[in-house]
């Protein structure tokens, strides 16, 4: 299988980001946001997914936080639907469970070309470091339409905000890892349709 991966780069007068992906890499990273806990969560996604993540992002975090992270979430999304090219003899779906202490999040996804988000979170706190919490969400609506990607997300457990975005971001990540995998002996796209 050729090496998936992709480069995607966007300019506003809110935002810079370049994003670099590859789906079947090693999980190394270099993610620089100016936001300390994005850049933590990003690093995780990318050691637990395996793929290998570059993020440069330059925003008016002056501001506030929102632009920078829902436009790596744009830029990611893009990224992982140009590198997936036309999905030929992937699994497709993909969940997991990630406990992180008391914390317990599970993500299920479908790579079907429908971006759809279904988040079902409770983070109670505002602010985790420099992050508001409720970006989380804002960079899964970002990803799942631009990627075109299902993305469920489910909190069974949980009280300790850090613990529970980073049990969303590795459930993520392990459940993107399973759906881009290919199947062996399996040719051609997992659709009755024909295409996703």
């Amino acid at each position: 299988m050729p090496e998936r991966s992709a480069e995607i780069q966007r300019k506003t007068k809110e935002t810079q980001i370049v994003v670099r992906l590859n789906l079947d890499g090693a999980g190394n990273s270099s993610v620089k946001t100016g936001i300390g806990f994005f850049d933590h969560m990003l690093d995780s996604f990318a050691r637990h997914s395996r793929f290998d993540l570059e993020v440069e992002a330059a925003g008016d975090l002056h501001v506030d936080a929102h632009h920078t992270v829902e436009d790596v979430g744009i830029c990611l999304g893009k990224a992982f639907k140009e590198a997936m090219g036309d999905k030929a003899g992937i699994t497709r779906f993909g969940d997991a469970a990630v406990p992180m202490d008391e914390a317990l999040v599970i993500v299920a996804v479908d790579l079907s070309g429908r971006g759809v988000l279904v988040a079902d979170l409770n983070v109670k706190q505002e602010n985790i470091g420099e992050f508001p919490s409720h970006l989380v969400i804002e960079f899964l609506k970002a990803l799942a339409y631009n990627a075109g990607i299902t993305i469920h997300v489910r909190q069974f457990a949980g009280e300790n905000p850090h613990h529970i975005v980073e049990s969303v971001f590795k459930s993520l990540a392990r459940a993107l890892k399973e759906a881009v995998s290919s199947v062996e002996g399996v040719e051609g796209v997992p659709s009755t349709k024909g295409v996703l």
